[in-house]
C-alpha cells in the first residue's frame, strides 16, 4: 500500500481546527501555571479552551477540514483538561475522593467509548444510531443538549475551584453556602448542577454500553 506524501501528512497537521487544538494546549499549560496564583485568569483562560473546543469543531465543518487525528487531539485535550482541573478539586475538598471518581468515570468512559467505535468499525465515537438508550442518542445527536452538559459540568467545576478555601474545603458546606448567594449565582449554580448531573448519567450509560459492545465483540471472535 502506498504510503502518504509527506507534503499530505504535513496539511493535516494544519488543518485550522487541528491548529486550534494546538492553541488550547498552551492556553491549558499557562492556566494550570497560574492556577495557584490567580484563580480568575486560571478560570478565564481555562473557559477559554474550553470556548474553543466548540470553535475547532465549526471550523472543521466549516472549511471540510474534519480528521481522525483532530478527533483524537480534541478529545485528549478534553480529557486531560478537566482531569487536571479535577485533580486540583481534590486537593481543595474533602472529601476528595469524589473528584478521584469522577475522573476515573470520565476517562474510562470515553476511553470505553472509543475503543468500542473502533472495534465496530465506525468513523466516530458519537455515532450511536445503533443503541438502544434514548438519553444516549440525545446526548450525541443534538448538539444544544451536549453543549448545555458539557458546560454546565465545566462551569460547575470553575465555580467550585473559585470558591474554595485555601485549606482543605467540606464540599457539602461550600454547595450551600453557594445556595445562599445572589440569585443570580443561585441560578447559575443550579443549572449547572442539573448539567452536570445528566453529564455523568450519560457517562455511566455510555460506560455500559461500551463495554456491552466489546463484550458482544469477544464473543462474536470467539464462534
Amino acid at each position: 500500500m502506498a504510503q502518504p506524501s509527506s507534503e499530505k501528512t504535513s496539511s493535516v497537521y494544519l488543518y485550522i481546527p487541528n491548529i486550534i487544538g494546538y492553541f488550547r494546549i498552551i492556553i491549558n499549560f499557562i492556566a494550570f501555571d497560574v492556577c495557584y496564583s490567580n484563580r480568575v485568569l486560571f478560570a478565564i483562560l481555562y473557559f477559554f479552551s474550553f470556548f474553543c473546543d466548540g470553535l475547532d469543531g465549526w471550523f472543521a465543518r466549516k472549511f471540510n477540514q474534519a480528521s481522525t487525528f483532530g478527533a483524537v487531539l480534541d478529545m485528549v485535550t478534553d480529557r486531560v483538561s478537566t482531569a487536571c482541573l479535577l485533580a486540583l478539586l481534590s486537593q481543595f475538598y474533602r472529601p476528595g475522593l469524589v473528584f478521584l471518581m469522577l475522573l476515573g468515570l470520565d476517562i474510562t468512559s470515553h476511553w470505553f467509548q472509543m475503543y468500542s467505535s473502533f472495534l465496530s468499525g465506525k468513523t466516530s465515537h458519537k455515532d450511536v444510531k445503533d443503541t438502544g438508550n434514548w438519553l444516549l442518542k440525545l446526548y450525541y445527536g443534538h448538539r444544544p443538549f451536549m453543549a448545555f452538559c458539557c458546560v454546565a459540568s465545566e462551569v460547575l467545576y470553575i465555580i467550585l475551584f473559585l470558591f474554595a478555601d485555601e485549606k482543605s474545603t467540606s464540599l457539602l458546606n461550600v454547595c450551600r453556602g453557594l445556595l445562599k448567594q445572589s440569585p443570580l449565582i443561585v441560578f447559575v449554580f443550579v443549572s449547572t448542577l442539573v448539567g452536570w448531573a445528566l453529564k455523568q448519567v450519560i457517562n455511566v450509560i455510555q460506560m455500559k454500553t461500551a463495554a456491552d459492545a466489546c463484550v458482544v465483540f469477544d464473543l462474536k471472535r470467539g464462534k
